[in-house]
């Protein structure tokens, strides 16, 4: 296959500044959604993780049936993999319960065995090589394992580590500074920091997301679930509409 060939098939964005500010924004979503179904609709954690993977599923497959990078279908597919991983993170550590640290463990060992599976079967973990479908299975499960693991990342440290949904936001905001800073002053590697970002911003958004819709006595913002998810997904349609729509560029390797 060429490079031009893979390029045409490459169905993942290129990873820019309007990536993150999409991607922050679209896990403040997974959480205000999630939370809208499981809390607001009182549906419950189960019956919510089931709604949204079944959501999920479907988005994944119709992403790999696709023939290039459709930037709607991508953030569709987000949005749905953070929402389920809102879900499905909240189930794990409330309903099951095995608690923040005990989620956080065995979701931070899923996504290494995801990673190292990746790694093991394709010989690179690289969004570059999201260009075939055995790539793009793997990715779609180590985002969405991701994505859960940052809820409860972010649950942890705002309800039991003391320091409040700004606190919490604050504290993953200045890792993602540090990471920012290591991309431009190291020669870390650049799939490494790629994916402790991806999975730092969900803690992220699970902060802000919970800042604005939690009750004002649990020190949050008390706005309409409902009301924040159609403003942030509103934000995110614009965003996306406005922004270079460039696929990542490929890589064999």
């Amino acid at each position: 296959m060429t490079d031009s060939t893979r390029t045409a098939l490459v169905k993942v964005p290129a990873v820019t500044l309007g990536f993150w500010i999409i991607k922050i924004l679209a896990t403040t979503l997974g959480e205000t959604a999630g939370d809208t179904i499981s809390m607001t609709l009182n549906l419950g954690y189960l019956i919510g993780s089931a709604i949204f993977l079944g959501l999920l599923i479907a988005l994944v497959a119709w992403q790999i049936a696709a023939t290039r990078y459709r930037p709607a279908l991508y953030w569709a597919t987000i949005i749905a993999s953070t929402t389920a991983g809102t879900t499905m993170a909240d189930f794990a550590t409330r309903s099951l319960g095995i608690g923040y640290p005990g989620g956080s463990a065995l979701l931070l060992t899923l996504v290494l065995v995801s990673l190292f599976t990746w790694y093991r079967a394709l010989g690179s973990i690289s969004v570059e090589t999201v260009h075939e479908p055995r790539a793009e299975l793997f990715y779609w499960i180590t985002i969405t394992i991701s994505q859960t693991l940052g809820t409860a990342l972010g649950d942890w440290l705002a309800d039991t580590g003391g320091l409040g949904y700004i606190g919490a936001a604050a504290v993953f905001g200045l890792m993602l500074a540090l990471l920012a800073a290591a991309y431009f002053a190291t020669n870390i590697s650049r799939i490494t920091l790629f994916w402790a970002a991806f999975i730092l911003t969900r803690p992220l958004g699970a902060a802000v997301g919970d800042f604005l819709d939690k009750p004002i006595d649990h020190g949050g913002l008390a706005l309409s679930r409902p009301l924040a998810s159609v403003a942030l997904a509103v934000a995110i349609v614009l965003l996306v509409a406005l922004l270079p729509k460039r696929a990542a560029k490929s890589s064999s390797r």
